[in-house]
């Protein structure tokens, strides 16, 4: 079982940055990939970013490739995403989820998920 907590959302101007966290429970946080994931209103939940339970492979949307960046610190069974260059379009509510094995890009694949963080980007 793993709990998943996310934190660091926000209000910030178009252009601007944030950092958003994702704290894990258990003792087993390393052997799972972690997606994160965002749903805007009256949208379906989309793919932002995912990394490999060691950290060393990561796949990004290409609406957000080149900026935002997915990294992991195991010590600490955390999960980021630092996103910058940040546009209106990234608004919405981003959750972090945890799968075992292998990072996948559809939501319905993972196992675990955390309650959501608002980010809004104003204009």
């Amino acid at each position: 079982q793993v709990q998943l907590v996310e934190s660091g959302g926000g209000l910030v101007q178009a252009g601007g940055s944030l950092r958003l966290s994702c704290a894990a429970s258990g003792r087993t946080f390393s052997s799972y990939a972690m997606g994160w994931f965002r749903q805007a209103p009256g949208k379906e939940r989309e793919f932002v970013a995912a990394i490999g339970w060691s950290g060393g492979s990561t796949y990004y949307a290409d609406s957000v490739k080149g900026r935002f960046a997915i990294s992991r610190d195991n010590a600490k069974n955390t999960v980021y995403l630092q996103m910058n260059s940040l546009k209106p379009e990234d608004t919405a509510v981003y959750y972090c989820a945890a799968v075992q094995g292998g990072y996948y890009t559809d939501y319905d694949l993972y196992d675990y998920w955390g309650q959501g963080t608002q980010v809004t980007v104003s204009s």
